[in-house]
């Protein structure tokens, strides 16, 4: 089975935008598929730990950037 990296740009959206758009695309994802989402909100970074947690889908990275954004790494559970 390979693994698929997607992308999601949620940058310059507010919540609840980001972890909306974010269940929506890990939804037509396969299992062990990861998706990378790169945000500015900074609600982002408990809004998707909080949602990983829940959905049983595993956070491997959150990261800031040099920018002031987040990005996620985030695997299909």
């Amino acid at each position: 089975m390979t693994q698929q990296i997607h992308t999601l740009d949620a940058r310059g959206l507010n919540c609840p935008l980001p972890i909306l758009r974010t269940k929506k695309a890990i939804a037509n994802l396969s299992s062990g598929d990861v998706l990378e989402v790169t945000a500015t909100d900074p609600g982002s970074v408990k809004d998707l730990d909080s949602f990983c947690s829940q959905t049983g889908h595993q956070m491997l990275s959150s990261d800031a950037t040099d920018d002031g954004g987040f990005v996620f790494r985030i695997q299909k559970a």
